[in-house]
């Protein structure tokens, strides 16, 4: 009898693991979702901008309910944790099943210091909406300079 390992991984998603390896230790390369941002089934697409005072981050969760999210802000980190528990039906045979159920953790890096304690969060239609101010230590200020005669 001969066992063959398969390796059933993509090859792109082996050489996007390898890229993220090797790259996580460069100084621009900050964000958790590596080079190519993972998407589809368990992993939610965030969006993230910067505004002058702020940073907001979007977040698609259709169905859950406020009670279902929680939110972190710790050593310049945000925790998005989601969780929605499994419908279990009675005498119902799935021929597809392609809505998550259970926990979901994201957690993204901060581009800068933010003010926690600032921090506000609504849900809307599916769409979590986080605004994070920045901190004061954050925000560029104009440094005068004396003039020395």
């Amino acid at each position: 009898m001969v066992f063959r390992c398969v390796n059933t991984r993509h090859p792109l998603n082996q050489f996007r693991d390898e890229m993220d390896r090797l790259l996580s230790g460069v100084a621009e390369y900050t964000t958790t979702a590596g080079l190519w941002p993972r998407s589809g089934r368990g992993q939610h697409p965030v969006n993230l901008w910067e505004e002058e005072d702020t940073l907001s981050v979007e977040l698609e969760v259709p169905g859950l309910t406020s009670d279902q999210v929680d939110l972190s802000v710790v050593a310049g980190e945000l925790t998005i944790e989601l969780h929605r528990p499994d419908s279990k039906e009675e005498g119902v045979l799935f021929h597809r099943r392609e809505r998550w159920y259970g926990d979901f953790k994201r957690v993204l890096r901060l581009p800068f210091d933010v003010d926690a304690d600032r921090v506000t969060a609504e849900l809307n239609d599916g769409v979590l909406r986080i605004t994070l101010p920045k901190a004061e230590n954050a925000k560029p200020r104009k440094i005068s300079i004396a003039s020395v005669s």
